[in-house]
């Protein structure tokens, strides 16, 4: 590494050339005030705090934006710097009117709590009523230049604190040192907060309500302000007895957090920086919205169904119930429902209860219902069906192709690095049939109609091969297959593609020029493209298209698909899928299926068990007799919930394991209270493969019990005390790393110093940032030739629109968490019917209507939202809000190979509702 090595303040420093001296400084642990600078900030010294002397240097430079260079000799704190320093703060303080009896009053340390001051000091200005006291910046630089006073009058403004969702903003505090306009522009991409100032007689940051403007509540700004003018409501005046790091619960970027507790409350919430996925930046889900982990709803005893009514159990008494009744169902009259959002600890064992206590592997989890397709397509085409690079290498590409993925609300973090990408040059193509966030940034939009995935990518194939722009050493050295992939691309015509997608040939042809002369290139999808009756296509036409360009193997390329949930890829690489164990090795394999046979002492069953959806056809239908759901919600999940329900009542038994009282649990025989991610360790794999630890910051809510040690009570209870007899989530990961490959070289001491990305086949492996490099997991990356097919069920006269589902911004999966965050449901608090303006006025619809909106499976009640977001003839809505079922209408035919249901194109028709 190219060091420059330095001298400051009589210490030898030595930095990677390009570091400032305030990081330098910083690094050797020597404090130098600055105001108005912050890490994820470029630097611009306007504060003036951070000057010193530099030997040689005729003035005195800022060390936030001066460079370390070899041989300096650096001086951060004299005598003549302080004096300068004092002059700044003091004119800063007189030019903001900042109330200053927090800063220079002799005796705050003798106040004791919030209702005391020893000056009575007026609640507005007093230090101990300031939310920020203790925590200041401007407080700890006043204190260390030995500014004591100030001869110029100060009056306090008296501005009112403008309440917004989760947090306050009383400018009455602010200093304009601009870290939240520039975070909200510089790192968010949103420039929503703007200057208002009058020649410093008056001012404040505008809009005058955040709320109706286009800010995303992320909480950046209010995570940059160094005093107390932005700050979160949860967070005030309670400060954290202990703080841990853990992961977000919700999406599967798997952003690190740093949470404090005190007195079992969440008390504070920070993105964590440097090793982990979001290096600081979180989401609104993320920084405001964990505190549902302190509803009152919050399951706190076991449940048992007596006379028709859930009434609290003991532990004894509901696991003696539960074991006793399951020992009737043994073998595939059982199946079980896991979790994505459980650690791979309890995943694990989820499997293993079925497998060995139950005799089936009739398991499976929600990602049959997101990434099912992403994960049989790529396998066959590259012998892998995960996220082939990291969220880091996005900012470097030169082209990113994002498709079927609302990045800026499903996965906001990621989309981050996206906008970082645009910023450094890169090109940017959007394929969506609605209008999207990442549209204001694209270089091209591809605006195909829902379902068409298939012909669009293979139209971009197509001109890629016409033109010659594929690369054929790639070609030729790392695939096979692709001779009977180009001539089947023979067959298509440009025409077709674009009288079947929508999109004019000319805007197809220039997103695939696009694609193929930027390398490196990468693309980023989500369930957009997988919950097809055709996903499966969808997805090798994606590996096609990359392979033919030598997009993969290499950094800031890729095929990347963004999962869903916090452990959707986890929860898949533990074994929860009905025809592979842990590692992804088949069931029907029977030197694999050996390997666990002679670590769990029994023979396993050799054939593939039923998926989520097969499972509940199947207890419909009687031949499932018994089920066990830990923590998933299928009553709001599954498509065509009529017949859910009607399934899960027809069962004899139901165990529900949750953290809330779900739709789900509601039917249950017995309810098991589980802990959050909050109470308990483990570990969450999240998007690009990232292997990281959850740790438990506080104690369970009543007398609920971490999943994994339910389960393993249960397998004792069972029969099997010495396959679940241990002592913590670590033992468990050991046990898994030692029978899975990709997971071999994974430790709980590893990971203490960071994530590891699968695969870690041993302790001395670094893990893998991106996969296929110089070789596919399959040997030779192969071509598949596919050909567009309709989905299921298009429009007709009877049901003219195309119904699509997806996630917003603001709300999460099934509602369960984020429905009990209440600031979350101000901002999007019902089920809305998204429509075009065109087809609200054919409809006699006016924004705010109600409509009744059905399909061949069911109908529901919601207002209508009149938006150009989404294209005539297309609706759009959620599936988050339990009162109004948007489920009740989806269609459940599956891709007849990941066997995932067509959760995104159905047929509906529209009907005011007068009155």
């Amino acid at each position: 590494m190219n060091l420059a090595r330095l001298i400051i303040d009589d210490r030898e420093v030595a930095v990677p050339k390009g570091t400032t001296i305030l990081e330098a400084a910083q690094q050797a642990g020597i404090y130098v005030p600055a105001l108005c600078h912050h890490p994820d900030l470029r630097p611009i010294g306007t504060c003036k705090l951070c000057i010193v002397r530099v030997e040689g240097c005729p003035t005195y430079p800022t060390a936030c934006n001066t460079l370390a260079e070899d041989g300096m000799v650096v001086q951060t704190r004299t005598d003549e710097i302080q004096e300068m320093r004092r002059h700044t703060l003091e004119m800063l303080l007189a030019l903001t009117n900042h109330p200053v009896s927090c800063l220079f009053c002799e005796r705050k340390n003798e106040c004791t709590d919030l209702r005391e001051c020893m000056r009575r000091f007026a609640v507005t200005v007093g230090c101990k009523y300031c939310p920020k006291n203790g925590e200041c910046e401007l407080q700890r630089a006043v204190e260390y230049v030995g500014l004591d006073r100030i001869r110029y009058k100060v009056s306090y403004q008296n501005k009112p604190v403008l309440r917004e969702p989760f947090f306050d903003r009383d400018y009455n505090l602010c200093i304009l040192c601009g870290r939240c306009v520039r975070v909200c522009s510089e790192v968010r991409g949103e420039a929503v907060l703007q200057f208002r100032a009058d020649m410093h007689r008056s001012h404040w940051i505008g809009p005058e309500e955040l709320d109706g403007s286009d800010c995303k509540f992320c909480g950046a700004c209010v995570d940059a302000c160094p005093t107390g003018a932005l700050f979160a409501r949860f967070e005030k005046w309670l400060r954290p007895e202990s703080t841990t790091t853990t992961v977000c619960p919700y999406c599967g970027v798997g952003c690190q957090i740093d949470v404090g507790f005190s007195d079992g409350r969440l008390v504070r919430v920070r993105g964590t920086r440097g090793n982990s996925p979001n290096n600081g930046q979180l989401c609104v889900k993320g920084r405001f919205g964990l505190t549902f982990a302190e509803s009152p709803e919050r399951l706190k005893t076991p449940l048992i169904r007596k006379n028709g009514t859930l009434v609290p159990a003991v532990w004894e008494e509901a696991l003696s119930l539960v074991a006793s009744k399951l020992a009737e169902y043994r073998g595939d009259n059982f199946a079980f429902l896991s979790s994505a959002k459980c650690t791979n600890e309890e995943n694990y064992l989820a499997q293993k209860f079925s497998r060995l206590v139950m005799g089936t592997n009739n398991v499976d989890h929600c990602a049959r219902l997101c990434h099912a397709s992403t994960v049989a397509a790529l396998a066959l085409a590259f012998g892998s069906g995960a996220m082939t690079n990291s969220i880091e290498e996005l900012k470097d590409a030169k082209c990113i192709f994002i498709i079927g993925s609302n990045t800026s609300e499903q996965h906001p973090v990621i989309a981050l690095k996206i906008k970082e990408a645009k910023r450094k040059g890169a090109k940017i193509i959007v394929a969506n049939p609605r209008r999207i966030d990442l549209c204001r940034i694209a270089d091209v939009w591809l605006q195909q109609i829902p379902g068409t995935d298939v012909a669009l990518i293979l139209e971009m194939c197509r001109t890629i091969q016409q033109e010659n722009l594929m690369d054929r050493d790639f070609i030729s050295a790392r695939t096979e297959g692709f001779e009977e992939f180009e001539a089947a691309l023979s067959s298509n015509t440009s025409e077709e593609a674009s009288a079947l997608t929508g999109v004019p040939s000319e805007k197809i042809q220039e997103a695939a020029r696009l694609y193929a002369q930027s390398k490196p290139s990468s693309i980023v999808y989500s369930m957009g493209i997988t919950q097809h009756s055709h996903g499966v296509d969808n997805i090798l036409a994606l590996a096609d298209l990359a392979m033919m360009t030598g997009n993969v193997g290499r950094p800031s390329s890729g095929i990347n698909p963004l999962r869903g949930q916090n452990n959707v890829q986890g929860s898949c690489d533990m074994g929860a899928l009905p025809n592979v164990l842990p590692g992804y090795q088949a069931v029907t394999n029977p030197d694999l299926r050996a390997k666990f046979e002679k670590s769990w002492g029994k023979t396993l069953p050799a054939q593939a068990g039923l998926t989520v959806v097969e499972m509940m056809r199947a207890a419909g239908e009687g031949r499932i007799r018994a089920m066990f759901i830990m923590g998933e919600n299928p009553v709001i999940s599954d498509p065509d919930i009529s017949h859910v329900i009607e399934s899960l009542k027809a069962l004899d038994f139901l165990v529900v394991q949750d953290i809330f009282l779900s739709d789900t649990a509601a039917l249950a025989d017995v309810v098991l209270p589980a802990c959050s991610s909050f109470e308990k360790d483990g570990t969450f794999t999240n998007t690009e493969r990232r292997v990281q630890r959850v740790r438990r910051g506080t104690e369970p809510v009543g007398l609920s019990w971490p999943d994994w040690k339910i389960l393993c009570e249960l397998g004792k209870m069972m029969g099997w005390e010495d396959q679940f007899n241990y002592h913590g989530p670590e033992e468990i990961m050991a046990e898994a790393a030692a029978l899975a490959p990709s997971y071999g070289g994974i430790t709980y001491s590893r990971l203490e110093q960071g994530g590891l990305q699968w695969p870690c086949p041993s302790q001395d492996h670094p893990g893998t940032p991106y996969l296929h490099q110089g070789q596919f997991t399959r040997g030779r990356g192969k071509f598949f030739p596919v050909s567009y097919r309709p989905s299921v069920e298009l429009p007709d006269a009877e049901y003219p629109f195309i119904l699509t589902t997806g996630r917003v911004l603001y709300q999460y999966h099934t509602g369960t968490m984020t429905r009990k965050v209440p600031d979350l449901n101000y901002l999007r608090g019902q089920e809305l019917a998204e429509i075009n303006p065109a087809d609200a006025e054919a409809l006699g619809l006016s924004d705010g209507d109600r409509v009744l909106v059905s399909s061949r499976r069911g109908q529901l009640q919601v207002h209508a939202k009149v938006t150009e977001k989404s294209p005539p003839g297309v609706v759009f809505m959620t599936f988050h809000f339990a009162e109004t079922p948007t489920n009740v209408l989806t269609n459940p035919a599956l891709d007849p190979v990941a066997k995932i249901p067509e959760l995104k194109v159905c047929a509906v028709k529209l009907t005011k509702v007068e009155g």
